[in-house]
């Protein structure tokens, strides 16, 4: 199961480099030139982090960020902040508002992969987040081992469980069987 990055900035050449530098380090990369195609996306999609730029031509990045921040499915993605934006203030602001790191442009890729390693980690690290919910219909709460359809607790076998955890925090992914088995039992 490969790690998927987001990357949300309106410069084509950026994004570009981004792609290149992350995809030789075996990360799956998605790229947006708008808040508003990412935030389509991740409604079907959940990444395992976000890179954002804080200038995009739709939406400011910092509401970009509280939002995210501010919403039960999306509030425990990291989150690198990756702008032009170099002042003391813009950075204060962007990790208060919730955001794991700040970088500011023009920026190292070598500096910048070892940012997103770091965070990845740590947030492998952190708790897992209290639920997981695909539309009204079914909710999953990781800490308990419960799964809800229709506001009614259905009985699944452990392994039906990480089964259905790995499905439903990889939403849109298509998974063989040799993937599942490795991810819950790294055959």
């Amino acid at each position: 199961m490969s790690t998927i990055i987001a990357v949300i900035d309106d410069e084509p050449d950026i994004l570009k480099l981004i792609s290149f530098h992350l995809s030789k380090a075996h990360f799956r990369v998605k790229t947006f030139q708008s808040a508003d195609s990412f935030l389509k996306f991740i409604t079907h999609t959940i990444p395992h982090l976000i890179i954002l730029d804080l200038m995009l031509p739709d939406n400011d990045g910092i509401e970009v960020c509280k939002y995210l921040k501010s919403q039960q499915n999306y509030n425990m993605i990291p989150i690198i902040i990756l702008t032009a934006r170099s002042h003391e203030v813009d950075k204060v602001l962007g990790l208060e508002i919730g955001a794991d790191d700040y970088m500011t442009k023009p920026f190292s890729p070598r500096e910048l992969l070892a940012r997103i390693k770091a965070v990845l980690r740590r947030s492998k690290h952190s708790q897992e987040p209290h639920m997981i919910s695909i539309g009204d219909i079914l909710l999953i709460e990781p800490a308990k081992h419960e799964v809800y359809v229709n506001n009614k607790e259905i009985q699944l076998t452990s392994t039906e469980f990480k089964i259905l955890k790995i499905l439903a925090q990889n939403r849109g992914l298509v998974f063989s069987r040799e993937q599942i088995l490795r991810s819950l039992w790294g055959l």
